[in-house]
């Protein structure tokens, strides 16, 4: 879609075209909304005034760049929107050379377009990186790391903060928007460099400091202050959907040659009335009624995270020393449940997985309780702390990892497949897995009674049906489901237990289940004991092959000498697809009709 030569009235028009086809495809397919319509005028206004063709457009985390994969021809395509083998919910540049960067997790925009901006002098060209980020990334601390570099250096970059949900600072009264306007335009930019160059080479030092803190005062009564003490300029607040306004500023911003950042302010929602506003159920959605906003309600049976969310509220009303934390996502994990029950007790610190680690480790240390609540693929980004600031001091911090496994549509960056490989190294970690509703409360019981850091894992969704009696955790013991007649056992751990239930099923042999419960410590008394009698392990794990479950195994029996044949179907060496779960397991050939094929 070309803009660059459309007039205003035009550029309007296609903003609504763009509305309309977000709100037709999400409310049939699904997928991220509120965000993704706030957006629809700063994305047109930034294809108009920058060129895609060669300057970088960063968009954070990206789940906002819809309009964006409208503007570069996918428009027809934009049907197959987070559906499997069609288009990524995210920046995706495998898609289109308008996609600058895979952008899935917060606050990596910043950093990136410092180096963008880096190796675009180094190569003397003529482009500026333009990012766009939401207020609610600017929490991560990455955000300021980047923003440190920049003040510092100069580089010519153009930031454009799209804030629709938490201020960043909130303008005081009529003087600050009236002030925040003039800052905003062309005459005031062009005065305020000609003052500054005035000052500098005609006045002496003391004319030059009262100059200085008269400016300096007029900054204090706008948002602007932090970033322009960074050494960033700073615009705004503007209106983020007046297209004339934006399109003004950004052009201001552009002839700048400096690092600028430009304050919009935005309604998540906007164009469609049910969605407009601070609601969370509109973030990211399932197919929906037009109409009137109702969702399209699915027969589905409880959650993995609501039944954690029920158990950890029960263990809280017991135990006074249980306290708990998120990373802004206090629905998505269940702990907006406890944070309505006991608000001095739970917290959510925003996108600062780190903080929310550490900050937990002292509490720790103080005689707390802390459950960390958090998905699989953000708990990566706080790896240094679990090393250096729980486990190190062998500290019980319990880790919640919800979104254990294939995640569906999210895709690659959301996958949580890396979590078991990654903590399993960590001296003094212990690892576990429910394997249903009722184990995960057990797993809950044990992990507070946990004397070091304790990872429990479970899926997105619920856990299939087992017609196994629950039982109580114990460290580092399996539970053997049931004994076979064949040489065969199939090694399950977390939700893993039920594909190997229905593979068993399947198969014309009868086949021994073991419910590993711990990858770490492993039960290697019971392993040895069931060496002696199967000598064909199958192991079944949501989680990747190296480093895995199968890997723990294979390390154990290499340190006994013991010969058995051992054949894991977790993730091989790659990232997964999104799309459907059920899609994505066949493309991975772990359906169990189809791993019923590789059992011999």
């Amino acid at each position: 879609m070309e803009i660059k030569e459309k007039s205003l009235d035009e550029l309007e028009v296609i903003c609504q075209d763009i509305r309309d086809r977000i709100i037709d495809v999400v409310s049939r397919k699904g997928g991220h909304f509120s965000s993704t319509l706030g957006a629809v005028e700063l994305t047109v206004a930034m294809h108009k005034v920058f060129d895609v063709k060669k300057d970088p457009f960063i968009y954070d985390v990206s789940h906002q760049c819809y309009p964006h994969k409208l503007i570069n021809d996918r428009w027809d395509e934009f049907e197959t929107i987070r559906q499997f083998d069609g288009l990524s919910g995210f920046t995706k540049p495998k898609e289109s050379n308008a996609d600058y960067f895979v952008a899935g997790h917060s606050s990596t925009s910043i950093s990136l377009a410092v180096g963008a901006a880096k190796a675009i002098k180094l190569k003397g060209e003529n482009r500026i990186p333009v990012v766009m980020i939401g207020d609610g990334s600017m929490t991560a601390g990455m955000v300021y790391e980047a923003l440190n570099e920049l003040g510092d250096k100069k580089y010519p970059t153009v930031i454009i903060l799209n804030d629709n949900e938490m201020s960043i600072a909130k303008p005081i009264g009529a003087i600050s928007k009236y002030l925040s306007k003039i800052l905003a335009g062309k005459y005031y930019q062009s005065f305020k460099d000609k003052v500054d160059r005035f000052i500098k080479n005609n006045m002496p030092e003391g004319t030059t400091y009262i100059a200085k803190r008269m400016e300096e005062a007029m900054k204090l009564i706008t948002p602007g202050i932090l970033f322009e003490e960074m050494g960033v300029d700073y615009i705004g607040p503007i209106d983020g959907h007046n297209l004339e306004e934006i399109i003004e500023t950004l052009e201001i911003a552009r002839d700048m040659k400096k690092p600028v950042i430009v304050h919009a302010r935005t309604v998540k929602g906007k164009g469609y009335s049910p969605a407009e506003g601070q609601h969370e159920c509109w973030h990211g959605v399932g197919p929906f009624n037009i109409d009137d906003g109702k969702f399209v309600k699915k027969n589905a049976a409880k959650s993995a995270t609501a039944v954690f969310a029920d158990a950890l509220l029960d263990l809280a009303k017991k135990h006074e020393n249980v306290v708990g934390v998120t990373a802004a996502m206090p629905s998505g994990t269940g702990i907006d449940k406890l944070m309505k029950e006991f608000p001095t007790r739970f917290w959510d610190v925003a996108i600062a997985e780190q903080h929310a680690v550490t900050s937990m480790a002292a509490m720790a240390k103080e005689g707390f309780k802390p459950f960390i609540t958090i998905y699989s693929t953000f708990l990566q980004r706080g790896f240094d702390q679990i090393i250096h600031d729980v486990c190190l001091m062998n500290l019980p911090v319990v880790f919640a990892i919800d979104r254990a496994g294939i995640v569906g549509n999210d895709g690659e960056t959301h996958q949580g497949a890396f979590d078991i490989s990654y903590l399993r190294f960590i001296p003094n970690m212990i690892l576990c897995a429910p394997r249903d509703n009722e184990t995960l409360k057990y797993a809950l019981d044990f992990a507070y009674e946990a004397q070091g850091p304790c990872a429990v894992r479970y899926p997105r969704g619920a856990f299939g049906e087992l017609e196994f009696k629950s039982t109580p955790f114990t460290l580092g013991r399996a539970e053997l489901l049931k004994e076979g007649s064949s040489d065969k056992l199939f090694i399950a751990y977390g939700a893993g237990v039920t594909r190997a239930c229905e593979t068993e099923k399947l198969h014309e042999e009868d086949i021994a289940i073991l419910d590993l419960r711990f990858v770490k410590p492993l039960d290697e008394e019971t392993l040895r004991e069931l060496s002696k009698k199967y000598s064909k392990w199958y192991v079944f794990s949501d989680s990747q092959k190296q480093g895995g479950v199968g890997s723990a195994i294979l390390e154990f029996l290499n340190k006994e000498k013991l010969f058995v044949d051992v054949t894991s179907f977790e993730y091989e060496d790659d990232f997964i697809p999104h799309g459907d779960t059920k899609k994505v397991e066949e493309s991975l050939f772990l359906n169990p009709s189809q791993l019923v094929e590789k059992i011999n």
